[in-house]
């Protein structure tokens, strides 16, 4: 196996993971564990920038206009991971789980609209089956499940713009931490002068954690980031569904959530969809891969 393959399972595991670790910071305001997230992530990986000696080399790529890109993708970061630590904290995984079953799908979508993608038949399909089990949830739960599609939007128009943003991971990540760097450090200086603040003034444990938001934000990042260069895109495709698929066990099975029979019906059109996306990405790109190897021989 691999190292971009074991990089790639830790990360999605260690993501898949998170609602143990935001659910021990369930008392303290969404708003503040966000807040640290982006904070500490930012010191973290600035560190990681100076001891690689590329400090100067990305001073020297930033413009106006890249600022402008990587701040779009830090605010939709920092809604993704405010809707995630809010709704973990409200013990609501189950619907969190969701909205990253239907990222990918989202993404096809958003390929689609901005891109200008064509979908291939089966593509259709998948969406169809992905928007009838959205819409079976929304007569289930009463309400669209906002959270899901919060989720869903916010990390593909994020996928988005990574995908046309022209700085490198790693440059990329600390620039869109350092755009959100300063409303999030206000958020938490304002929490501390009117007295709610939480860091410090709470026990040690969750003090502790609060500390290490950056540590486990950046980790599972870096960890994606060698995958990615190292992995096939359709073992990434079929890899990215260990994250949710560990959430949902972890809402039903460790926090107790209530799961419907109703629910199910509209989960399972959603996994189905799922299942026929990984199948038909896995024949497409092997195909692809065959031609592209038939063309080189040709020539």
């Amino acid at each position: 196996m691999n190292k971009g393959i074991i990089a790639s399972i830790f990360a999605y595991a260690i993501w898949g993971f998170f609602p143990i670790y935001f659910h021990a910071l369930s008392g303290v305001p969404a708003a503040q564990t966000t807040a640290h997230r982006i904070v500490w992530s930012f010191i973290l990986i600035s560190v990681v920038i100076m001891l690689r000696k590329e400090a100067v080399s990305f001073m020297r790529s930033l413009t106006w206009k890249i600022t402008g890109i990587y701040f779009i993708a830090g605010s939709l970061l920092a809604i993704n991971w405010g809707t995630y630590v809010w709704a973990v904290s409200i013990g609501r995984v189950v619907e969190t789980s969701l909205g990253y079953f239907i990222n990918p799908i989202v993404s096809v979508l958003l390929g689609v609209v901005f891109l200008r993608e064509k979908l291939r038949r089966w593509q259709w399909v998948v969406v169809g089956l992905a928007f009838l089990g959205v819409v079976y949830l929304t007569f289930s739960y009463g309400q669209p499940p906002w959270i899901s599609l919060t989720l869903a939007f916010s990390f593909g128009l994020y996928g988005l713009i990574k995908k046309i943003a022209p700085l490198g991971s790693l440059h990329g990540l600390v620039l869109e931490t350092m755009t959100i760097f300063i409303p999030a450090l206000a958020i938490l200086l304002t929490a501390e002068m009117n007295g709610t603040g939480t860091f410090g003034h709470s026990t040690l444990f969750i003090s502790v954690l609060l500390g290490l938001t950056g540590i486990v934000t950046v980790v599972p990042l870096l960890l994606f980031s060698v995958g990615a260069k190292n992995v096939p895109l359709t073992t990434i495709g079929i890899l990215q569904y260990m994250t949710p698929t560990i959430q949902f066990f972890l809402g039903i099975f460790l926090f107790k959530e209530v799961f419907k029979p109703s629910h199910l019906y509209g989960f399972s059109a959603i996994w189905l969809a799922l299942i026929i996306f990984s199948i038909e990405s896995f024949i497409f790109y092997k195909k692809s891969f065959s031609q592209r190897q038939q063309d080189v021989i040709a020539a």
